[in-house]
Order: C-alpha cells, then sequence, then structure tokens
C-alpha cells in the first residue's frame, strides 16, 4: 500500500496551496469539506455523523435543519432506521432542492486499495477514497455553493433546501422516498431538485441527466416434477419448459424509444436450477430478469406481454411458472425548460463546455421526487471510478463544481 499521498493530517497544511483555474476559495472549502464527510465509514445504512456535519454548517449560514428517522432501531440490514436531513432556507416559492446522499457502498478487501479507503487522500492530482465521486464531494460542493450564495445575497427570493438521506445506496425504503412522503404529506413541494450524482464522463459537466429509465425486475419460479434423466417421462423438466419462452423474452421489441430515451431492454441476470447430481431432473427453476423501460411504455404493457408469452409457452407444459415483480422506479423525464437551462449556462459559464442531456445510467432517488412534480436533474463530477476499488475524483474539478452549482442558484433565484 503506497503512503506517498497526502492524508488528512498532513493535507490541511496544503489545501491552501492548491491552485487551478477555479476560485481558489471554492476549491480549499470543498476540498476540506469533502475530506471531513470522507473520514467517516458511512456505510449504507449508517450515516456516521455525516448529516451532523452537514446541519452544523447549514445551521450557520440560516437553514433551518430537520433530522428525520425511518425504519426499526433495533433492526439492521433493509429494515434498519436510516437518518434523513431536510434543511431548508426560506418559506417562499420556488424551491430549489439539492439531493445527495450519504452513506456508501462497501469497499471490499481494502488491502486492494492504494490508499485506505476512508482515509481521504491526495496525490497525483486526485482525492482519492470511498465516496470521492459518489457522492461525498458532490454534497460538499453544493454546501459551500449555498454557503456563498447566501453570503452573498441574504435577501434571496425563494427557498434553498437540501434532502440528504443514508439509504440511497441501499434497499432505499427508508430514505428519500419516505421524506418525500413526509413532505407530500405536509404539502412541502419541491419545484426544482439537483441530484448531485457522478453525472459527468469525460470533463467536468459534459453531460446532465435529465431524466431516468424506470427499472421493473422479475424473479421467475418454474416448477415442473424431479425424475430421472433415463424416464423423462416420468418427469417434468423445468429448464425445457422455459427455453423456449426466454428466447422469445429475449428477442422481443417492447418500444423504440424516443429522442431522450433508448429503447427499452431486458436483461436476465441469474438462472439457477439442477440438483448437482447429472442424472437427475430439477424440480425447480428460477430466473432473475430486469427490465430498464423508457416512457414509450408502462409497467402494466411489460408485465402484460411477459406473461402473453409465457402463457403461449407454457399452454402444453407439464410444468407450471410463476413471476414475483419488484418496481425499483418508474422513468422520468425533466425536458429542456428553466432547470435544464439554468445548469446548461452554469456549466457553460465554468468550464466553456456546452453540456448534453441523458437518461442512460441505473436508477437514482430523483426516481420518488420527480412523481411530486418537481422538475429533477442530475448534475455532478465524473463517473469513472464510482463503486471501483481506488475510487477518486479530480481535485481540480471540486471548485469548479462548487462555482457551477452556485452559478445554478444564481440563474434560478436572481433571473
Amino acid at each position: 500500500m503506497s503512503n506517498h499521498g497526502l492524508t488528512p493530517k498532513t493535507a490541511n497544511n496544503n489545501i491552501e496551496g492548491i491552485k487551478n483555474s477555479a476560485t481558489d476559495t471554492h476549491q480549499q472549502a470543498t476540498l476540506a469539506l469533502s475530506m471531513a464527510l470522507m473520514e467517516r465509514p458511512s456505510v449504507t445504512p449508517d450515516d456516521t455523523g455525516c448529516q451532523d456535519i452537514l446541519s452544523t454548517r447549514l445551521e450557520q449560514a440560516g437553514f433551518d435543519c430537520e433530522f428525520m428517522y425511518f425504519g426499526d432501531k433495533a433492526k439492521s440490514g433493509e429494515h434498519a432506521e436510516v437518518k434523513n436531513l431536510w434543511a431548508r432556507r426560506g418559506t417562499t416559492e420556488p424551491v430549489i432542492c439539492f439531493a445527495g446522499h450519504t452513506d456508501v457502498v462497501p469497499t471490499g478487501d481494502e488491502n486492494n486499495w492504494t490508499y485506505p479507503p476512508f482515509t481521504p487522500t491526495l496525490a497525483n492530482g486526485y482525492l482519492w477514497g470511498r465516496g470521492a465521486a459518489d457522492m461525498k464531494t458532490g454534497i460538499a460542493a453544493f454546501t459551500v455553493a449555498a454557503e456563498r450564495f447566501v453570503r452573498n445575497h441574504p435577501e434571496h427570493k425563494g427557498s434553498i433546501a437540501f434532502l440528504i438521506t443514508s439509504d440511497e445506496e441501499g434497499p432505499s425504503i427508508n430514505g428519500t422516498v419516505k421524506v418525500i412522503e413526509a413532505l407530500e404529506a405536509r404539502n412541502e413541494k419541491i419545484t426544482y431538485c439537483l441530484v448531485g450524482e457522478p453525472s459527468s464522463t469525460d470533463d467536468l459537466g459534459d453531460i446532465i441527466k435529465n431524466g431516468r429509465r424506470g427499472s421493473l425486475g422479475a424473479v421467475l419460479t418454474v416448477t415442473g416434477k424431479q425424475g430421472h434423466v433415463a424416464y423423462p417421462h416420468l418427469a417434468s423438466n423445468p429448464i425445457h419448459a422455459v427455453l423456449p419462452a426466454m428466447a422469445e423474452l429475449t428477442n422481443a421489441t417492447w418500444d423504440a424509444g424516443n429522442e431522450y430515451f433508448p429503447a427499452t431492454s431486458l436483461q436476465i441476470s441469474n438462472i439457477n436450477s439442477g440438483t448437482g447430481a447429472t442424472n437427475v431432473i430439477p424440480e425447480t427453476l428460477e430466473a432473475v430478469f430486469n427490465f430498464r423501460f423508457s416512457t414509450e411504455t408502462t409497467e402494466d404493457e411489460l408485465k402484460a406481454k411477459t406473461h402473453a408469452i409465457f402463457d403461449k409457452q407454457f399452454a402444453d407444459s407439464k410444468a407450471n411458472y410463476d413471476i414475483h415483480w419488484k418496481l425499483s422506479g418508474q422513468p422520468f423525464l425533466t425536458p429542456e425548460g428553466k432547470l435544464v437551462s439554468a445548469c446548461q449556462k452554469a456549466v457553460k459559464a465554468v468550464t466553456s463546455i456546452d453540456t448534453s442531456l441523458s437518461t442512460s445510467g441505473g436508477t437514482s432517488d430523483g426516481r420518488f421526487i420527480a412523481p411530486t412534480g418537481a422538475q429533477v436533474v442530475e448534475l455532478g463530477v465524473r463517473n469513472a471510478t464510482i463503486h471501483q476499488v481506488d475510487e477518486k475524483v479530480e481535485v481540480d474539478d471540486l471548485g469548479k463544481l462548487a462555482q457551477i452549482y452556485e452559478g445554478i442558484l444564481e440563474n434560478l433565484l436572481l433571473d
């Protein structure tokens, strides 16, 4: 393991010496807060004090901070209690909300990391550590942006808000979705939502996610009859029964997509059957598959077409099937408008890049916010190393990202 980087203890004396094209004060403040958050091993669903750091900062900037707890304090796993932060400055509309998560994915074997994953380290122009890209630097950048904006415009119109959860990388059942339910119950609406997920590909700000595909998962169980391979007439092989249906399923066209979304796709991720013996016809088979679907189709249409395929293929079969469905999120889209324009203008001012719109990638917590009527986009650092060993982000991008976020606030609240 290399020891040539600057860890938090040694980096504090070097942050002020970092110079780049971004405003130095944005850079220094964002880097320092990023490292303070990254030091905390906040693996899902544990926040490990990150939100306390944020609330202290935000209260000093005039935000009213409210912690919301959902889940069971006595349990672990997907039913564990989750800490969420809702912070707001202002009481009028529009409400510009930054949404993000303090939880991170597990590190795996820490010996495989160049630097300890929870010892944020400066080396070779990068900030290394778990959460560097996904997404503690994004949270830090927006915090710095909000502080500076409030300092420069203390009587700004509208409201600025933060919705921070520690349940994004996990089951996502006691985080943003529950906070949104609570806000909706008291008729507290978000107008514009900026999700700080790492959206950029090659250069900071080159991609803005203005929507996401829906995600519909399925667990298929096929039940036949166990028997000896030499006496197939006395058994019913679930593998044989399902193959024609699976072939038709994978070759089906679900839709053609549209100008914002690619065509809906299906992927089979797991197939399990057999007893381990070579001379036994198994009784059951389980397969797992997932649809990533566009706004051109619906959850119900996908289910109906899938069941039609299986009903046809199993009509004369001795085996039978059952499908357990799980919807992780509906597709959402924020077309070009005030929020998208504000983001594009801010990116251009800081980086000179003409940003592109995209709906590619997985899901985000934006799927819980968009159904309320809010305009939602995702804009953050590069995503090249997210969830990987040696996750890292360009130090030079941190101050720039804070400047972009501050510019978005200016474009929405001052224009």
